[in-house]
C-alpha cells in the first residue's frame, strides 16, 4: 500500500496540521521525488551514515555469514534503491529470496527489475507498502527470516513507537530468527546537524518536497517557497529534527479545510533518534529480542546490531 494523498487526505495528516504544534508524518518524505532525492543525500560528504554502515557490513562479513549458515529469505524494511543490501547479496551465501519492502511503489518497481537481472539466482519479490502499520509476508515456505533494517530509520520512531514497531516486526518471525538494525549513535551535535543540513541544499529539497507532493496529488495550492528548511539538534530528546518554516503568515487549504500558519511558525517532518549503547540494550529487551551482537566503526558513530527471536 502506498502512502496516498489522492482523495481523502490521510487523517493523521489533517490531525497534525491542525495540532497546536504542527507536524506531518515522516512517511509522507517518500514519494517517487523524495525516495530519489534521499539516495542523493545518502552520497553527500555531510551524511557519514550511510558509508559509515556500509564500511561496517564490508569490514564484519564474518559475522553476517554466520547468520547465514543455512538457506535463508532476506527481508529489508524500507529497502529504497537496496544500495547497502547489495554488500549482503554479493558477499553472503544462502540467501534464496530477497523481500524489498518500501512505500513508493514507483521506485520499488525500478529497483526490482534492476535486482532481478543482478542477481538472476535469487527469488526476488517487491511488497509495497506502509511498514509502519501491520502487513503480512509472502509465502517463505518455511525458510529462516532475517530482517534487514538499515540506516538508522529505526531513529525516525518515537521511543515507545519504536519498541511496539519491533514488537510488530518480531510477530512475523519465528524463534532462531534474526534482525539486523542499524542505528545511529549520539555523538558532536555539529556532525550532526551538518548530516541534515547539507550545504548543498539536498536536504532542503528533500523536505520541501513535501510540500510539492501535497500540491501535485491534492491539488493543493501551498506556496513551497514560503517555507523554509530548519534541522536542529535537541539534546534533552537526543534527536534530530528537521521542520519547514514559514517566512509569512498564510492559509494552507487542504482537504476541503483551511489551515492558518503564522509567521516563522514549524511543521515538524521527521525526528532521527540517536542511540547510546545502553538505549540498545534497552530497545532490544522491551521489543522481545535478545541482542547478539552490537558492531561499530573505529569512531563509534554508527552501530549495526545483531538481535534474535528466543
Amino acid at each position: 500500500m502506498k502512502a496516498h494523498l489522492n482523495g481523502t487526505v490521510s487523517s493523521d495528516m489533517l490531525t497534525g496540521l491542525f495540532a497546536e504544534k504542527k507536524w506531518i508524518s515522516s512517511k509522507f518524505l517518500y514519494d517517487e521525488q523524495g525516495s530519489q532525492l534521499f539516495e542523493q543525500i545518502t552520497d553527500l560528504p555531510e551524511y557519514y551514515q550511510t558509508r559509515t554502515e556500509a564500511k561496517i557490513l564490508l569490514e564484519n562479513l564474518s559475522a553476517w555469514k554466520s547468520v547465514f549458515r543455512k538457506p535463508a529469505a532476506l527481508i529489508e524494511l524500507g529497502s529504497g534503491s537496496s544500495k547497502k543490501t547489495k554488500i549482503l547479496l554479493d558477499h553472503v551465501p544462502n540467501i534464496e529470496s530477497y523481500i524489498p519492502i518500501d512505500i513508493s511503489e514507483e521506485f520499488l518497481a525500478d529497483t526490482v527489475t534492476q535486482l532481478q537481472a543482478l542477481y538472476p539466482g535469487i527469488h526476488i519479490q517487491g511488497v509495497s507498502t506502509d511498514y509502519t502499520q501491520p502487513f503480512t509476508l509472502p509465502d517463505l515456505k518455511g525458510k529462516k527470516k532475517i530482517v534487514f533494517f538499515p540506516g538508522s530509520t529505526i531513529g525516525n520512531f518515537e521511543p515507545r513507537e519504536a519498541e511496539l514497531f519491533l514488537e510488530n516486526i518480531r510477530s512475523l518471525l519465528n524463534p532462531g530468527d534474526q534482525l539486523i538494525l542499524g542505528v545511529d549513535r549520539k555523538k558532536d551535535e555539529a556532525v550532526l546537524k551538518a548530516a541534515y543540513d547539507d550545504a548543498a541544499g539536498v536536504t532542503a529539497a528533500f523536505n520541501k518536497n513535501l510540500l510539492t507532493r501535497i500540491n501535485r496529488e491534492h491539488e493543493a495550492a501551498i506556496d513551497v517557497d514560503s517555507f523554509s528548511h530548519v534541522a536542529l539538534y535537541n539534546p534533552t530528546a537526543g534527536r534530530i529534527e528537521m521542520h519547514l518554516e514559514s517566512s509569512r503568515e498564510q492559509v494552507l487549504t487542504l482537504g476541503g479545510q483551511t489551515i492558518e500558519v503564522k509567521k516563522q511558525e514549524r511543521i515538524h517532518t521527521e525526528n532521527s533518534y540517536k542511540y547510546d549503547p545502553e538505549d540498545i540494550i534497552r530497545l532490544g529487551r522491551a521489543s522481545g529480542f535478545l541482542l547478539r551482537r552490537v558492531v561499530s566503526d573505529e569512531r563509534e558513530y554508527f552501530s549495526v546490531c545483531l538481535m534474535e527471536v528466543v
